[in-house]
């Protein structure tokens, strides 16, 4: 019987297949390398990608907080501005002061009748003045009575006096300031 000797045949093929699969894992261990550079380079273009929308949204909240600066510098203009405006409307709507009284008293003051003084201490108020005859100090008399500013006109003096060679009727008056009554309004329901 012939004998054959395969063990060489054997050494000859687990040396071959040694030598393939050693090829095989290096071809792996490449192909493995190759997908984790790949898959690194997607992510640094991913994060690059991300920190320039980082950037932009900061670029951006910057300049939307210059504007929130800039609004809120407008509202507290705009605030003061309404402050301002209440006082005003507060003032003109409680414009009750001398320069309406007295704005009142230029209206009812008859031609050639002159105020010299005006004086006033509370609710009191001391006038002045010279006229060309006492029915001219009448006339002042019943005009301060009608005007709604006025109340009890009492004529303290009346006297002549010569100014330049010209005969006047010099005068004092005394009255009060209107009171002005609260008006009371409804309750509404």
């Amino acid at each position: 019987m012939i004998r054959i000797n395969l063990l060489p045949v054997r050494a000859a093929k687990k040396k071959e297949t040694a030598l393939q699969q050693l090829f095989i894992l290096g071809a792996s261990v490449v192909v493995v390398l190759v997908v984790v550079v790949a898959l690194w380079l997607v992510k640094l273009g991913q994060i690059s990608g991300t920190q320039n929308d980082i950037n932009a949204a900061n670029a951006k909240i910057s300049e939307l907080k210059t504007k929130i600066g800039k609004l809120d510098e407008i509202k507290k203009l705009k605030d003061e501005v309404k402050k301002k405006l209440d006082v005003l409307t507060s003032l003109r709507k409680d414009k009750t002061g001398p320069a309406a009284r007295l704005a009142t008293l230029s209206d009812v003051t008859p031609e050639q009748l002159w105020l010299e003084s005006y004086k006033e201490a509370g609710p009191d108020i001391r006038i002045s003045g010279l006229a060309y005859n006492e029915e001219l100090i009448a006339q002042f008399i019943r005009a301060l009575e009608a005007s709604s500013e006025y109340e009890k006109v009492d004529l303290v003096v009346s006297e002549q006096k010569d100014v330049s060679g010209t005969k006047l009727k010099r005068f004092d008056l005394t009255f009060r300031i209107e009171s002005t009554k609260p008006t009371t309004e409804p309750v509404k329901k």
